[in-house]
């Protein structure tokens, strides 16, 4: 099938629910996308963070390849082994307690909205979110969101949401009523520009939970599996929360989502409350299985620390350099870069010379590469930014 031909049938066939980058990539492997005229990507911001250990990395692909020659999937009412590993694997990476498997993101954070509620037995049901939060497209997914461009034309939207600005500890105290039986939020907030929780309002937040036998919801749909340089990014804060969402870089190329629950309540939910067909099928958790191997064997972890710091403080003489860069920020290799003028113009002029990044509340650059990068594609991810924005801010200027 030619170029033309695949772009006339998604135009045909597919809904339009996506703006597309006219580009076709046939080819991944580590750091790199090829397209299909053989044109080679560095690619800085790997499927929304999905990809943190690189496009087809060997241990994973090996595990795929492994698991799909003896089975493809059993229902949940049955057992496989690969569930029970990946399960155990979670858990010891993060808090004691259970873990429900489902497919995105989205539906790991209706699982923690349902869980709520269960555990409000119908008294307690009010979830309060953040502002410029983002939690998924399904309905309570997207009730919780605190972001109205992606809530225009759903309504009515799921009632029980109350969205408070973020890390403002006293207008989450204010929004607290009797009703309140949740507080979900991301520790570092990706849609919402790459903005990072402090330390003192997490752990106000931990102890306001505490007080008030409220559930704190992480979500570390974008923060977990090491792109903050932890495991997972609440342990950045020495605090715990009640329920914690997964998915995006757990799958290593494959869709999953995993709510983690602490020991404590894991009992809310009984036989037949809440079930997902698809979710911890047996090729899944063997490949996430291979992604947890690639982090801890390749040391990936400390990689994100040392080159998230590399990287931001390159980033930070571009900004010396350029005036239209107002604020760098982030944590291990999840980077935001504010701007004075429209980011797009920079992420096109980056993508012209082979560069992939993304841009995010219209003014910010989203950084994420793989958690293996190292210091010579960050070079040459810098270079092409400097030309990037000597070329747009020159037209800017003209």
């Amino acid at each position: 099938m030619k170029k033309q031909d695949i772009f006339d049938n998604y135009e045909k066939y597919i809904l339009g629910t996506y703006t597309r980058t006219p580009l076709i990539f046939v080819k991944g492997k580590g750091m790199v996308l090829t397209d299909i005229d053989n044109k080679k990507y560095l690619d800085f911001f790997p499927g929304w963070g999905v990809n943190n250990v690189g496009h087809c990395h060997p241990k994973v692909m090996s595990a795929i390849r492994d698991q799909v020659g003896t089975l493809l999937f059993v229902p949940n009412n049955l057992y496989h082994l690969h569930q029970a590993k990946l399960a155990k694997e979670i858990i010891s990476h993060s808090f004691a307690g259970k873990v429900f498997f489902c497919n995105s993101g989205a539906e790991a954070a209706e699982g923690a909205i349902k869980f709520a509620h269960a555990y409000g037995k119908g008294q307690r049901f009010e979830i309060i979110t953040m502002l410029n939060s983002f939690h998924g497209r399904t309905m309570g997914a997207l009730s919780a969101t605190g972001q109205t461009k992606y809530q225009d034309g759903f309504a009515p939207l799921v009632p029980g949401f109350v969205h408070v600005p973020f890390n403002n500890i006293e207008a989450l105290k204010n929004a607290i009523t009797d009703k309140t039986i949740a507080i979900m939020l991301e520790p570092i907030q990706g849609e919402g520009g790459i903005h990072i929780a402090t330390q003192e309002y997490l752990k106000e937040v931990r102890a306001l939970c505490d007080k008030k036998d409220i559930l704190l919801i992480f979500d570390e749909v974008q923060t977990g599996m090491g792109r903050t340089g932890e495991m997972f990014a609440f342990k950045h804060y020495g605090i715990t929360p009640d329920l914690m969402t997964l998915a995006k870089a757990l799958g290593g190329g494959l869709p999953i989502g995993v709510l983690v629950v602490k020991d404590s309540i894991s009992t809310t939910l009984k036989p037949g409350m809440h079930a997902s067909t698809f979710g911890g099928g047996a090729v899944i958790c063997k490949a996430s299985l291979g992604v947890f191997k690639a982090i801890k064997s390749e040391g990936m972890l400390k990689n994100a620390r040392v080159m998230g710091d590399y990287l931001l403080e390159k980033l930070g003489q571009l900004k010396e350099k350029f005036n239209c860069i107002l604020k760098v920020r982030g944590l291990g290799l999840m980077i935001g870069v504010e701007l004075s003028l429209e980011a797009k113009a920079i992420v096109d002029e980056c993508l012209a010379n082979g560069l992939l990044i993304n841009c995010t509340q219209a003014k910010v650059l989203r950084i994420m590469p793989a958690l293996n990068v190292n210091k010579k594609q960050i070079d040459k991810a810098i270079r092409i930014l400097d030309l990037a924005f000597e070329k747009v801010t020159k037209n800017t200027n003209t």
